[in-house]
């Protein structure tokens, strides 16, 4: 039995993303508000006083593992901080122009109007990893204590089922599970009330969903998958402040798909593809997808001549509103991406992540005041989310994703209808029901794909890059004596049932070159390899598995990509 130490928070927030940072800021200046109107008689009952908050982060610092596109909505950090300009928050550029690009295999269509959940002018270019790693600087000004290298690696409970805090993974164990003697054991945070803000596919924040049952009742969530690179161009390739999306070529049309290129500071581009993981065709490589994006004759222009510095890959919770968790239970609220808090159509979540955080620390403020941390009290938190902007605008584009998985062309009718009648499918039907990405995808008895998908893409290392390429530029580090993070339940499956059923998609999903099957001479079949070291922490493989046998979970803290500036 492992002796850990015990340290009593009053509040910890799990993951350093733009959620749970500005909850935390929030939080400490609504209790001081709170604590001022009560000295001045404003407010009746007791001041709630200095408060110990801690933010725990797997990454080495704040923002390591941050990645977005992105251009963010100003409004909710406007909320939080009205002079955000003037206290150096790190906005790139300032976007002055909208694109929108339809793309055919050699051609493309500059519409001449742009749809307008798109329309981005006078909206800010970011880096969220610049962003976060300068709230996180805020934080600690104010207080606020932050733990890098301490990934959140399991859920306290009480008896009574209630969340208690967070116990952090150990350091130290060897690939075999002993103790190296640099071991140092987790430490178990005690907490009033626990916020997981762990972004996509949160590994605590699936363990809690299944444990207390926060999404019976909901649509399955469905998820896409985000693949950038950051590129040097040279002077007047692309304007910077120009916002340019796309979509068409190179998803068919029964694949949800859509790329993007944003104008930088310094002659540099973040560019991307997303490609939604609810694809039946079980040989789509996302990774791939973006590589024959960077093909295309209007994008390939952008990059002519240019350098990719950067690579980075993440998921999305792209299911909406109807996906939502229950966002709270005893002891424990859900923020961010992992509360399913993206607006797919206008392909942000920036502003409303920040501003779940912000209400959730309002709900927290009088959860203190009353000394109630129960369902009873944390429910104030849906509440808040439903009276909010954040409803006024989710809430109209809850069938946006769904519509999708009938095929891209029914997907514009139903979303031009679903725009008319704020989000009716159809025009008429209110909820679009979907289906989770690992069951929809198709045997190869059912669909064997297009052998010649990719024949054009040549990993040139110019203009395209093979995934080891791109790993190495994601500056990814793992201390490869440690237990592997990813946990494949059944590896007979892979080898048998999955490589005749499916073909083994895990090597194409998986955007790290993580899987690998190779043949072992010994039994002379082909046997998974687990190149875990690679991982850069996207969770592709625990959402995209169509058997669920991938559990991804906190390797030790301070391993994983290195996104800084991405």
């Amino acid at each position: 039995m492992i002796e850990r130490e015990q340290i009593e928070m009053d509040v910890v927030f799990v993951g350093a993303g733009p959620a749970n940072l500005a909850a935390a800021l929030h939080l400490k200046a609504e209790i001081k508000k709170h604590d001022e109107f009560v000295e001045k008689g404003i407010k009746h009952g007791p001041a709630i006083g200095d408060i110990e908050i801690a933010i725990v982060e797997k990454g080495p610092f704040v923002g390591a593992h941050i990645l977005s596109g992105a251009v963010m909505d100003p409004k909710a950090i406007r909320e939080l901080m009205p002079d955000f300009l003037d206290q150096g928050c790190p906005v790139d550029s300032v976007v002055t122009e909208d694109a929108f690009w339809y793309l055919m295999e050699n051609r493309g269509i500059n519409a001449p109007i742009i749809p307008p959940p798109l329309k981005n002018k006078g909206k800010y270019i970011v880096s969220l990893s610049k962003m976060c790693e300068w709230l996180g600087e805020k934080c600690e000004e104010a207080g606020i204590n932050i733990f890098p290298e301490f990934p959140a690696a399991e859920v306290l409970y009480d008896e009574n089922n209630a969340v208690i805090g967070v116990r952090t993974g150990d350091k130290g164990i060897d690939k075999d599970g002993k103790k190296k003697p640099n071991f140092e054991p987790g430490v178990d945070l005690l907490a009033k009330v626990t916020v997981l803000g762990e972004g996509s596919r949160g590994s605590l924040a699936k363990q809690v969903t299944a444990r207390l049952g926060l999404n019976k009742g909901k649509e399955e969530q469905v998820f896409s998958l985000g693949v950038k690179e950051v590129w040097e161009l040279p002077e007047g390739n692309f304007p910077e402040g120009k916002v340019v999306h796309t979509l068409g070529f190179p998803s068919d049309t029964r694949t949800y798909g859509g790329g993007w290129i944003y104008g930088l500071k310094g002659n540099a581009v973040s560019i991307g593809y997303v490609t939604g993981l609810d694809y039946e065709d079980p040989t789509i490589d996302p990774h791939a997808e973006f590589q024959k994006f960077k093909t295309h004759p209007m994008v390939a222009k952008v990059l002519e001549g240019g350098k990719m510095i950067k690579y980075g890959a993440k998921t999305i919770n792209a299911g909406g509103y109807f996906t939502m968790p229950q966002l709270y239970a005893d002891g424990v609220l859900l923020v961010g991406d992992c509360a399913s808090f993206l607006n797919g159509q206008r392909i942000k979540g920036i502003h409303t992540a920040m501003k779940s955080g912000m209400l959730a620390a309002e709900t927290i403020v009088g959860a203190l005041e009353h000394g109630d941390f129960s369902s009873k009290t944390l429910k104030h938190f849906e509440e808040k989310v439903n009276l909010s902007w954040i409803y006024d605008e989710l809430y109209p584009v809850r069938n946006f994703h769904g519509a999708f998985q009938k095929g891209r062309w029914s997907a514009l009718i139903n979303t031009g209808l679903q725009f008319l009648t704020r989000g009716l499918a159809w025009g008429f039907m209110p909820r679009e029901h979907h289906v989770a990405g690992h069951m929809r995808m198709q045997k190869l008895s059912q669909n064997r794909g297009d052998a010649a998908r990719y024949a054009n893409v040549n990993y040139d290392k110019e203009l395209t890059f093979d995934k080891a390429t791109d790993v190495f530029h994601a500056g990814v580090s793992h201390d490869e004596d440690q237990p592997a993070h990813l946990h494949v339940l059944d590896t007979e499956i892979c080898s048998t049932r999955c490589a005749e059923e499916y073909g083994n998609p895990c090597e194409k999903f998986c955007p790290a070159a993580v899987y690998e099957m190779e043949e072992n001479p010994a039994t002379g079949r082909r046997e998974l390899k687990v190149n875990f070291s690679n991982c850069v922490h996207c969770k592709t493989c625990d959402i995209a598995d169509p058997y669920q046998i991938i559990n991804w979970v906190t390797p030790e803290g301070g391993g994983g990509p290195d996104y800084k500036g991405m």
